[in-house]
């Protein structure tokens, strides 16, 4: 059973996010504007009032034009070999949830591997996502249910899914458990790396 790394280190989102908007020189005003969240609801997530679900991290990488993995920390150089102690990998919380980088990151190629830690109605928020590449998933604890397009899969241990991440896709823990999960995307456009080329539907 994986469970997030007790000693892993953990980034605060808010912080961070301020750091990103600071750094381009963008006012809540205009990160809301092109984001299209609200200047309060940036303004509860810098304060660590809230925490952002996924999709709203999504929709922040986007505006600010940076990768997902730029809430990990500060961008470290690209390696072709990327070993990491459990220890030290760095997890991004989000509502009822942890992001874990397996290296990512700092990988020059086309592959970006993520630990998923959900808690029972954690999910990754009211939009679907769509991106270039392909997404894998493999579920090691828990009831995990991912729908892609219009049908729906429900991944217990052992179970994996592959599937073409130009397809509409979400997820969710409908169980009473906690889900973990391997999260590997692949073969994505290298001008829009992995997590950050994830766009949204409208509200459902």
């Amino acid at each position: 059973m994986v469970m997030p790394g007790k000693d892993a280190p953990s980034v605060n989102v808010g912080n961070r996010l301020r750091e990103l908007r600071e750094e381009r020189k963008t006012s809540m005003r205009g990160l809301a504007a092109k984001s299209g969240l609200s200047a309060n609801a940036l303004s509860m997530i810098e304060r660590g009032k809230t925490s952002p679900s996924v999709s709203t991290l999504y929709k922040l990488s986007e505006a600010l034009g940076v990768d997902i993995t730029a809430f990990f920390g500060e961008p470290l150089e690209r390696l072709p070999a990327v070993f990491m102690k459990a220890a030290e990998r760095p997890r991004v919380s989000f509502l009822r949830g942890v992001w874990e980088d397996l290296g990512g990151a700092n990988f020059v190629g086309r592959m970006e591997p993520f630990i998923l830690t959900l808690e029972n109605g954690g999910g990754s928020g009211p939009n679907s996502m769509i991106h270039s590449g392909h997404e894998f998933v493999f579920c090691l604890r828990g009831t995990l249910e991912y729908q892609v397009e219009n049908k729906v899969y429900l991944l217990e241990p052992g179970d994996s899914l592959l599937f073409a991440a130009k397809l509409r896709h979400r997820w969710r823990n409908p169980g009473n458990t906690v889900v973990n999960a391997l999260i590997m995307l692949a073969d994505f456009s290298e001008t829009d790396r992995g997590l950050s080329v994830h766009q949204h539907a409208a509200e459902e």
